[in-house]
């Protein structure tokens, strides 16, 4: 049984589901991913096996960083190039007018969710409503847009495009983001291709194929390229739990603070906490005078 994080790179055309039934097959442990990658996209993709399914949310809660063509003039009913054209302009756009727009898209914003997206309402995928014909009313939710910037500009082809990085929050739509630029352009447009370069600590340089990971399971060397769960959560706090405090820490009942052997390195943060036999037993956060548990390892 495997414990820790794989920094997966999901290729196109593999669903992100894909990529995790592969990777539950070769390491022989339970697998989960940290955050939807859809299958026109590549990059980036921590799969979380054994105990560390259970840190997932903490991984999806990092910031993400994207490399993303924009197509200028025409919009898809997907906001991406796989779906079909519904809307187009003649405008062309200069280099001045991306340089002057993008930093409206930067800060705290509302974005309105798109029809083609897994996320559920009423207990069904919106994509599942789009491929039935039906507009389902969203809500605008709120993301948050570190940076964005220019990459590469391509004035003269047809059609036009451009590359930007972005540096988002979790639940950042990158392919709406996309059709958002194109409106405050003037014209329309969709989201060409797409790559997750970053998604918290994990980084697209750092990334392993799947048939190189086919490779280190054949020669049952997968725990070599596995990050262990207090490596990925490294930014966390840690305290220890001393021998006293023992029993009720491991049932995952709340901790008296005077049982805490290093009571300095206490923090208003969810804290790594350890027996004290340097045991890791979960992620546990300060209320009133006692140590709760967030999440039990």
């Amino acid at each position: 049984m495997h414990d820790g994080v794989l920094n997966i790179y999901k290729q196109v055309g593999f669903s992100s589901n894909d990529v995790v039934r592969i990777v539950r097959r070769l390491a022989g442990s339970k697998a989960g991913h940290t955050g939807t990658l859809d299958p026109g996209a590549c990059g980036v993709l921590p799969i979380c096996l054994g105990r560390a399914t259970k840190i997932a949310d903490y991984i999806v809660a990092g910031e993400k960083e994207y490399i993303a063509e924009v197509i200028l003039g025409s919009a898809t009913d997907t906001q991406d190039s796989h779906g079909k054209i519904v809307a187009k302009s003649p405008k062309r756009v200069t280099e001045a007018e991306i340089a002057a727009v993008l930093p409206h898209f930067t800060g705290n914003l509302m974005q309105i969710p798109p029809m083609y997206s897994a996320l559920k309402i009423k207990g069904k995928k919106l994509y599942e409503y789009a491929r039935e014909g039906v507009e389902i009313e969203r809500k605008a939710r709120e993301i948050g847009i570190f940076g964005i910037e220019p990459l590469l500009w391509k004035s003269e082809a047809e059609p036009q495009s451009f590359v930007i990085r972005v540096n988002c929050t979790k639940g950042t739509y990158i392919r709406t983001l996309c059709a958002d630029i194109g409106e405050a352009l003037g014209t329309f447009a969709h989201m060409g291709r797409l790559l997750r370069s970053r998604s918290g600590n994990f980084a697209v340089a750092d990334s392993l194929s799947i048939a190189a990971l086919e490779s280190f399971a054949a020669g049952g060397r997968i725990g070599e390229v596995l990050r262990p769960i207090e490596a990925v959560l490294g930014h966390m706090p840690k305290i220890r739990i001393n021998r006293e405090g023992h029993k009720a820490l491991i049932n995952g009942n709340k901790v008296d603070l005077e049982f805490v052997e290093n009571p300095e390195d206490l923090s208003n943060s969810p804290m790594l906490t350890y027996s004290h036999e340097n045991r890791l037993v979960g992620i546990f956060h300060i209320v009133g005078n006692f140590l709760r548990p967030k999440t039990m390892l």
